[in-house]
């Protein structure tokens, strides 16, 4: 999370005039631990710096992420809340995409070998994401809205996996590693 400067850290004043509508959307948005319109200006301009320097590590950039998605998420609670229905399928994805799009933007490309390793780390979160989807879809209804939508969309998935598993048997089986 983006924490406010501490009471040591010196202050410059900062004075501008904006548009009412970007004033009151500021004076509206939720952001933990800022309160007044100058917190939330501080904590932005921090989110814009490191964005701008590149100093995200994985875990800030997932935070600010998590919280990009803050309304997308209280929405579907609500919905969830009103239908009595709890949606596994878009949790999971909202949680992989999350994490993917945290390494793509906090891993450094600068040479050949940061690559490979953003390159491994992206393969490894979209198959574990691919794993997660083939869990929803052994039952004939995945815990989603649309019970149907993982098996309307594996066919050609399994189809694949069936011509990569006849041309080289030994990788459909599991590493030493695990999963």
């Amino acid at each position: 999370m983006d924490m406010l400067p501490s009471p040591a850290t010196p202050m410059s004043p900062l004075s501008a005039r904006i548009p009412s509508d970007l004033y009151l959307w500021l004076s509206q948005l939720p952001l933990d631990g800022a309160q007044t319109n100058s917190d939330k200006l501080r904590v932005l301009l921090g989110q814009l710096k490191r964005q701008h320097e590149g100093a995200l590590d994985y875990g800030a950039t997932h935070a600010w992420l998590r919280d990009l998605l803050t309304r997308q998420r209280e929405a579907l609670v609500q919905v969830e809340g009103q239908s009595s229905q709890h949606s596994e399928v878009l949790a999971l994805l909202m949680e992989h995409l999350t994490a993917a799009m945290a390494l793509l933007l906090s891993h450094p490309l600068e040479n050949e070998t940061n690559v490979a390793r953003l390159e491994g780390a992206l393969v490894r979160r979209a198959l574990a994401m691919g794993e997660a989807l083939l869990r929803q879809a052994i039952t004939p209804e995945a815990a989603a809205f649309d019970t149907g939508v993982v098996r309307q969309h594996i066919a050609p998935v399994l189809a694949l996996a069936g011509v990569l598993a006849n041309l080289d048997p030994g990788i459909s089986q599991p590493s030493a590693q695990g999963v």
